[in-house]
């Protein structure tokens, strides 16, 4: 059951439009895998994030640290939602060919470190490098590698840190989901804005947004989020709650 104040927001939500309903894909909306490209949409999601996207008025994005080619492959969604990708760099196209090369020769600096370290993996995202070690049995060597990454190739100026649960994201670029959150929302004029996350970097989305909107953190973890869920359970009555309510 969702708590009284977290029902209370959501009906107060749902009187405004425009209306930007958004959410993190990865721990929200499709459970953490040990491979990515197993993190399917939960049992009934899909459809409600389509009850949810042809209601007048009302907007759904997905706001990702995947890039939006695999966030798109990933979750089989298709229909007139927005998506965001890459923390907020892949909006409006895909990065410039400088950045592109810069993110290779990131990548090619982690690919030793990470090769060195049984059960880690290392992903190359349209504007990123990002280091596994969810699957990395010692986890004493887990937390080195992260440590080594930051420390080495990750500290340079031109990079920004994204850390997570079990990996360390490195970008090539600034952006953050806050403000492609904020950019999002102004290019609709949305009066008031949801968005729900689980990780570090949903962090920049809760605090980006403002008091008239309605932040939820999935899961433990301290947060700047005014809401929380315990589990992608409750993600699902939320959703259904909101597409009830904003049918009638």
């Amino acid at each position: 059951m969702l708590d009284e104040a977290l029902a209370a927001a959501l009906d107060e939500l749902a009187a405004h439009r425009p209306l930007l309903l958004a959410s993190d894909y990865d721990g929200v909306l499709a459970r953490l895998r040990d491979d990515p490209a197993a993190a399917v949409l939960e049992p009934g999601t899909a459809e409600l994030l389509g009850r949810l996207a042809a209601v007048d008025g009302v907007t759904v994005a997905l706001v990702s640290g995947r890039g939006v080619d695999d966030l798109q492959r990933t979750s089989g969604l298709s229909g007139p939602f927005r998506w965001v990708g890459s923390h907020g760099a892949e909006f409006d196209g895909p990065l410039s060919g400088e950045l592109a090369v810069r993110r290779d020769q990131l990548a090619a600096a982690l690919a030793p470190l990470v090769d060195a370290v049984p059960g880690a993996r290392l992903e190359v995202k349209p504007a990123s490098a990002a280091v596994h070690v969810r699957t990395v049995a010692d986890r004493a060597a887990a937390q080195r590698l992260l440590d080594d990454a930051a420390a080495g190739p990750g500290a340079a100026a031109d990079l920004t840190a994204k850390p997570g649960k079990d990996v360390l994201e490195l970008a090539v670029t600034d952006a953050d989901k806050g403000s492609a959150l904020v950019r999002l929302r102004d290019e609709l004029g949305a009066r008031a804005v949801l968005y729900l996350g689980d990780d570090v970097t949903d962090e920049d989305g809760f605090r980006a947004l403002g008091p008239g909107d309605v932040t939820v953190k999935v899961g433990d973890g301290e947060t700047a989020a005014a809401h929380r869920l315990a589990d992608l359970t409750g993600v699902r009555e939320l959703l259904d709650r909101l597409a009830t309510t904003l049918s009638r």
